[in-house]
């Protein structure tokens, strides 16, 4: 058995990421309100929004909201947005909360000592995120149907030449927010300022057409705002910032550069914190 584990292979590496969802996914499941919170807790912050819109329709359609985005749908453009959302968040923040749970139960240096790459044990801790996100995701586009009204019909396969670069690439920026996480060790205010941020600029809940001027560029130079464009596009026919071809390579561009970038960053905080003697600390 030693000598087995001591040849990594593509098979060896797969049962480790596999061991790694299972373990916390059966995590998971032991609170099982959490899972139900994960489709009534989007369900109650988009109600108030849906009888907003309620209010400054007229002849049941939104004029303004058409005009900026090109779709009268704005809960289906605040819906899918919500679920594109809990995908970014699953990979962005899923690798350096799941560190920083690990540094507060006392198991992370344990963990570092298994015969396995870090990248592999990263991966490992959102596979499960990505499926339970699914989950709840699909529970929520549901019941926002049933409740709502909600229709997405637009081309799924086409969304996803977008939804899967920029997911890779969000590994990347996962990677280096890991290493924050091993640096700073309490990084929760960082994430939430992050997290807010990030989301508001890359126009998860509006279009970011109606930015001030002097805010626009700051959006346009997030990648994640072409990924939220261009799903938007091929699901809900809303107008483009660019022609979706020109955003598709604008993510795979993104995907190629952020992820060896990332990377490379964990490693060199990664051994930085071994030398320093730090990774037990918390």
């Amino acid at each position: 058995m030693d000598g087995y584990l001591s040849r990594p292979t593509w098979r060896s590496h797969t049962r480790a990421i596999w061991a790694i969802a299972v373990k916390d996914c059966l995590s998971y499941v032991r609170y099982p309100m959490n899972a139900i919170f994960g489709v009534v807790q989007p369900v109650i912050w988009l109600t108030p929004v849906f009888f907003l819109g309620k209010t400054f329709a007229s002849g049941g359609s939104n004029a303004g909201f058409a005009a900026v985005s090109g779709t009268s749908d704005y809960m289906a453009f605040i819906v899918l947005g919500a679920v594109l959302s809990n995908y970014v968040s699953a990979v962005f923040w899923g690798m350096g909360f799941g560190m920083k749970d690990e540094m507060n139960a006392g198991t992370l240096e344990n963990n570092w000592m298994a015969p396995i790459p870090r990248w592999l044990y990263l991966i490992g801790r959102t596979l499960s995120s990505m499926v339970l996100t699914t989950v709840t995701s699909a529970s929520l586009l549901v019941v926002t149907r049933l409740f709502f009204g909600v229709q997405i019909t637009g081309d799924v396969l086409a969304a996803f030449t977008a939804i899967v670069p920029m997911l890779v690439a969000l590994y990347g920026f996962g990677f280096a927010f890991g290493a924050v996480v091993l640096l700073m060790r309490d990084a929760n205010t960082l994430v939430d300022v992050a997290s807010f941020v990030v989301s508001m600029f890359s126009g998860s809940s509006f279009p970011v057409q109606v930015l001030p001027r002097f805010l626009l560029p700051f959006s346009l130079a997030l990648p994640l705002t072409y990924g939220y464009d261009a799903v938007r596009g091929h699901l809900l026919g809303t107008h483009t910032l660019l022609p979706i071809s020109d955003e598709t390579l604008i993510l795979v561009l993104f995907m190629v550069v952020m992820v060896p970038l990332g990377y490379g960053i964990f490693k060199r905080i990664d051994r930085k914190c071994r030398v320093e003697g730090t990774l037990w600390m918390h």
